[in-house]
């Protein structure tokens, strides 16, 4: 494997590269299962490193493999980018209208084949003991009509098959440049979104008892909703709960609304927690039907939390450390 010394000798001769090809990147953003083209540039960049490629993996992922041994060690980036456009005025802004890469993807994506060029590079110094695959997984920001992202489709095909670790990075823009962040155990909290609607009935702003006025119904819920984290979760498991959006079918000040719907979100750190607040906002609906009115409730489960091995977090800061110094590598809060 490359030395400290030689590896980070490697990037820096490639950081042009690196640059270009983000920017690049971030000049034609993809959407979630869209990413046709930067899958296509990935794919060709790692094949012209000699790795095994296979793409189409869950509609737009790419893997690849080099090398001969049965360790199998797994590099992954994300390639989607966000349904936002972009308002930043630089020669490599996003040419596709509804598409920026707000989320450092792009950077995923470059910093990766670059980790690919300085493997393959010294490839003949661990080939034989061990196989590096690269993960190019598509659909992080959003889920299909199944309501799976691109990491659950490329799972279900069997990507992580035989792998003995997985390693992956995220840009972070509160860290100064040149700083490395590492944490062992949960560092970026499951997010799960709900969608509300709590049913009253309609009438006039006059003659309030002929109704069941959803605004007021669901403006408890709120209200309890709020006690749900500081009352019924314990002060040592990291919790939010944050409804978002409150739209009532009324547009007059005058008519009581028949319906409310609401949209929110919640984090977790453990499952334990995660099905907690699920059962808590439940719960907490029932207040709903206490006041005369009913309610639907649906979950979009998102990524589980992500939680660092500890073995590997150790091997990843030392590292670290070896190629960029101690005093540029940092233990992180978790987000």
């Amino acid at each position: 494997m490359p030395t400290a010394t030689t590896a980070i000798e490697h990037a820096r001769q490639l950081q042009q590269e690196i640059v270009e090809l983000r920017r690049h990147i971030h000049k034609y953003p993809e959407l979630s299962f869209s990413e046709n083209e930067t899958a296509a540039l990935a794919a060709a960049k790692l094949r012209e490193l000699g790795f095994a490629v296979k793409e189409h993996i869950a509609v737009t992922g790419v893997t690849a493999d080099l090398g001969s041994g049965s360790n199998i060690i797994a590099i992954r980036a994300d390639m989607d980018g966000l349904p936002i456009d972009e308002a930043n005025d630089v020669p490599y802004r996003s040419s596709n209208k509804g598409a920026m890469h707000a989320c450092g993807h792009d950077a995923h994506v470059s910093c990766a084949l670059a980790a690919a060029k300085i493997l393959a590079a010294d490839r003949n110094s661990w080939s034989s003991s061990g196989t590096v695959r690269m993960l190019m997984q598509p659909a992080e920001e959003h889920s299909d009509g199944e309501g799976k992202s691109g990491a659950m489709r490329m799972i279900e095909e069997g990507v992580l098959n035989g792998v003995a670790a997985i390693i992956g990075q995220h840009v972070d823009s509160s860290l100064p440049s040149g700083k490395v962040g590492i944490l062992a155990g949960p560092i970026m909290a499951a997010a799960d979104s709900f969608s509300i609607t709590i049913k009253g009935k309609g009438g006039h702003g006059a003659y309030p008892e002929s109704a069941i006025d959803a605004i007021v119904i669901a403006s408890q819920f709120v209200q309890a909703a709020q006690q749900i984290v500081s009352r019924r979760i314990s002060a040592l498991e990291p919790a939010v709960l944050t409804i978002g959006s409150f739209h009532s079918s009324s547009t007059r000040g005058n008519v009581i609304a028949e319906e409310v719907h609401l949209e929110g979100t919640i984090r977790s750190f453990s499952e334990q927690i995660r099905k907690q607040l699920m059962s808590e906002i439940e719960r907490t609906l029932e207040i709903v039907k206490v006041l005369g009115g009913d309610y639907s409730i649906a979950y979009e489960m998102g990524y589980p939390a992500t939680v660092n091995d500890t073995n590997l977090a150790d091997l990843m800061r030392q590292t670290a450390v070896d190629l960029i110094g101690k005093e540029n590598v940092v233990e992180v809060k978790p987000k």
